[in-house]
């Protein structure tokens, strides 16, 4: 089951093995995945559609990093 961390009032979501995005996510979280060669971001808009940073992180710390830069800026509504 994914595990969830809530900074700045914006869910990031940490995806596990067999979760998918369209599963687990919500509007407005943003989702980290492990796809193997890194760590994926995911972003899903409010109304649904979700967009992704190309390239992975290679690590899950730089990834929950860029992910937390990201729900503050998204939390402070600019």
């Amino acid at each position: 089951m994914a595990s969830v961390i809530t900074h700045h009032s914006v869910r990031i979501v940490t995806l596990e093995p067999g979760d998918t995005v369209a599963t687990q996510g919500l509007p407005g979280d943003i989702i980290l995945e492990d796809i193997g060669r890194g760590w994926i971001t995911h972003f899903i808009d409010e109304d649904g559609t979700v967009e992704s940073y190309e390239d992975p992180f290679d690590t899950y710390n730089k990834a929950l990093g860029s992910a937390k830069a990201a729900a503050e800026y998204q939390a402070s509504g600019e």
